[in-house]
């Protein structure tokens, strides 16, 4: 019998278990969707942008909690590939921007608990994300992203849970196909005198990796104080740790993924390419009301040391400009960002004001070795590069919102961004020149939004804005004709961006609808990417547009369902040449306008059938479908669409002070061969990383409360 089909009787096990008591299953009463991502509380039929929340349950519920990825597939217009490789992140992009991102997160801004982790040159890692211990998920997209400066495609904010009313002490486990494991847990509870909270949450997550040479292993902890003070103040404290290591399998050529689609390239067997990351971070926030205004801030500080072996060849380290084949990074980091809110009335309309200051500044110490010592691979060799990298990231914003009207809405907004690049070369031979330099990019992003609502259940909307986004250190740092020394000819891309949509809220059912339109100039390319290395350039222009759905609701009390669905269509306007191979001196490959943008379907769908047959106890069957996609701007090499399906079931127990939640899922029910992402313009055509076949995991959650 297949080992798949041995779990389903463990599907069934809760419905033949007693529960507690509990109330029957009635309608559902949907409450109004507050969000954050304007910087304000607001009902989101009230925001004149494409705005969605993810709560707790859909977070939580019968997942592993390990990727953003489980999460995100909820919100149209992102599209979030779990690379099965811990050691290159997800591969997340917000209506076509980020995609190009050979490792971290680009083109989108990521925040946890109002805290950057996206730095001040746009590079951004969620690797440190805790999301046991998160309470929700916000994701802004579209022309109101460009008010939290250097991003083009949207906003992600991921906010810890508040503490219960009373004190709880939690466990949670799981296990699953490839050798995962997962474990956390957690403390939390009010302070006695009731005025705040605290949350203490460590995780563990370990996996062998579904492909050759992909095993993965992660720790976490964080840390959550807050506290409000006099009549009108709040302040929190947030503190968290990572300590991760992974092996990186890379990318198969399509003839090595026809003969097996679990093994890893030759290259990174050979240099045993791998990355270790560790990293601290501190934050607090502070709020108190001031008259008839409120004065915020938030400031942060932490460190990310990165060793990551790469599988550069040999014979190209000879070359004495080479920066060897590992990267070596210790970073230091550190913001703050104040501001400042007034409310009042505007020709006796409501009125609010808000401006702010952000700064950013990232100091990093960036070494290159060579990746063998004699005849031995994949140790650390010469030192081959040793620089000292800062960025300094200076903005002001002001925006504004105006009920100009009973049913009328006005948003308004502007950001003025400097990012300066600077860098000392501390490694200077005489077949090596100082290669320090300095870049400077600087832009003013205005935005406006209109709403009308034209019921209390339907709001219309629109906006437009400009979007800013420099190139990141990394893509600054490696030049596609081999030479040292920074890219210097990089420009900052720009977008200009439309949007137009309605948001409804009725009894059980919720819909979101969106067209949009961002027609970008300079966009930043990858020009060549080899070994895990990339060298970037500037396309002369592109075009993203397409439609976004959302629709959630339920049949009855006992079923409810859920989609989102994206079409986009992202294409380069005017032809531009890029290198071939790296490392070439004239751009040799010429790329026709009209070609799509590799590693984007055109439509990209997900939706939820849930069904709770009793109290306390639901299946959710879970279908993924995804266009093909281009993997190279050519559109020469590229990989098939795929529907996939998963199905989940999850119990809950209550028995005395304990509350007992277990829970079985299988992910690709149907064992479909699929290329769960590409790596963009892969220069030896290894672009392909597999997804998993049939994989099941059970979990266990175990929360013990106190009066």
């Amino acid at each position: 019998m297949p080992a798949f089909l041995r779990l389903f009787p463990l599907l069934l096990i809760p419905l033949l278990m007693p529960a507690h008591a509990t109330e029957p299953v009635r309608p559902r009463t949907l409450d109004t969707v507050v969000v954050t991502a304007t910087r304000g509380e607001d009902d989101a039929l009230l925001v004149p942008a494409a705005i969605d929340r993810i709560d707790a349950d859909a977070i939580r519920r019968a997942q592993p909690r390990v990727n953003l990825s489980e999460s995100l597939q909820r919100v149209p217009g992102v599209l979030a590939r779990d690379r099965q490789n811990q050691a290159q992140d997800l591969q997340i992009s917000i209506r076509g921007f980020g995609t190009r991102a050979s490792f971290g997160v680009r083109g989108v801004r990521l925040y946890t608990d109002g805290i950057p982790a996206t730095m001040p040159d746009g590079q951004g890692q969620v690797s440190h994300v805790a999301l046991e211990a998160a309470g929700r998920i916000e994701v802004l997209r579209g022309p109101f992203s460009a008010l939290y400066g250097n991003s083009s495609g949207g906003v992600i904010q991921v906010f810890s849970a508040a503490p219960p009313a009373r004190p709880e002490l939690a466990a949670a486990v799981a296990a699953g196909s490839d050798g995962l494991w997962r474990g956390a847990l957690s403390w939390r509870g009010p302070w006695q005198r009731g005025d705040g909270g605290y949350r203490i949450d460590a995780g563990a997550f370990a996996s062998d990796g579904y492909r050759e040479h992909s095993r993965a292993r992660r720790d976490n902890a964080q840390l959550a104080l807050g506290s409000d003070f006099g009549t009108d103040g709040e302040f929190r404290v947030i503190a968290n740790a990572l300590d991760s290591k992974a092996d990186d399998p890379q990318g198969l050529t399509y003839e090595q993924l026809q003969v097996d689609r679990r093994a890893a390239s030759a290259g990174a067997l050979l240099f045993d390419a791998r990355k270790r990351v560790r990293q601290q971070q501190l934050g607090a926030h502070f709020e108190h009301g001031v008259g008839p205004g409120r004065f915020g801030a938030t400031v942060h500080g932490g460190g990310r040391d990165t060793v990551q072996f790469l599988t550069v060849p040999v014979a190209a380290q000879r070359n004495p400009l080479s920066s060897g084949g590992v990267i070596d990074l210790d970073r230091g980091y550190g913001g703050v960002d104040a501001h400042w809110q007034w409310q009042g009335q505007l020709a006796t309309r409501p009125f609010t004001l808000t401006a702010g200051i952000e700064y950013q500044r990232s100091d990093e110490h960036r070494r290159g070795y060579e990746n063998f010592v004699g005849t031995q691979l994949g140790v650390r060799g010469a030192l081959r590069r040793d620089e000292r990298n800062r960025v300094d990231g200076n903005d002001q914003y002001l925006q504004a919102d105006w009920e100009l009207a009973p049913r009328w809405r006005i948003d308004l907004g502007v950001r003025r961004s400097r990012v300066a690049f600077r860098s000392r070369d501390a490694y200077v031979t005489a077949d090596n020149p100082d290669d320090s330099g300095r870049l400077d990019y600087a832009r003013t992003t205005p935005v406006a939004g209109l709403l009308f609502r034209a019921s209390d259940w339907l709001s219309l909307y629109a906006n437009a804005g400009r979007g800013f986004e420099t190139p990141t250190f990394n893509e600054l740092s490696y030049r596609s004709d081999g030479l040292s020394g920074l890219n210097t000819a990089l420009r900052a891309a720009t977008s200009d961006n439309i949007e137009a949509g309605l948001r409804a809220r009725r009894g059980d059912t919720r819909v979101g609808f969106a067209v949009f339109r961002s027609d970008t100039a300079d966009e930043l390319v990858v020009a060549a990417n080899q070994g895990g290395r990339s060298t970037y350039a500037n396309a002369a222009a592109s075009r993203r547009q397409g439609a976004e759905l959302s629709w959630s609701g339920a049949w009855s009390p006992r079923w409810q369902y859920a989609l989102a669905y994206t079409w986009l269509d992202a294409r380069y306007r005017e032809a531009f040449a890029v290198c071939g191979a790296a490392p070439c001196a004239q751009p040799d490959n010429v790329v026709a306008a009209g070609n799509r943008i590799p590693g984007l379907p055109r439509h990209n769908g997900w939706a939820e059938l849930r069904w709770l047959p009793v109290d306390d106890f639901d299946i959710a069957l879970e279908a993924h479908a995804i266009s093909d996609v281009f993997a190279d701007d050519g559109n020469t090499a590229g990989a098939p669409g795929y529907v996939a399906f998963d199905l989940s079931a999850q119990r809950r127990w209550r028995w005395g002070v304990f509350e007992v939640t277990g829970f079985a899922r299988i992910d690709n029910l149907f064992d479909r061969d699929a290329i769960g992402s590409v790596i963009v313009n892969e220069s030896n055509g290894r672009y392909y990383e597999p997804a998993p076949g049939r994989r099941w995991l059970l979990g266990l959650d175990v929360v013990l409360a106190r009066d």
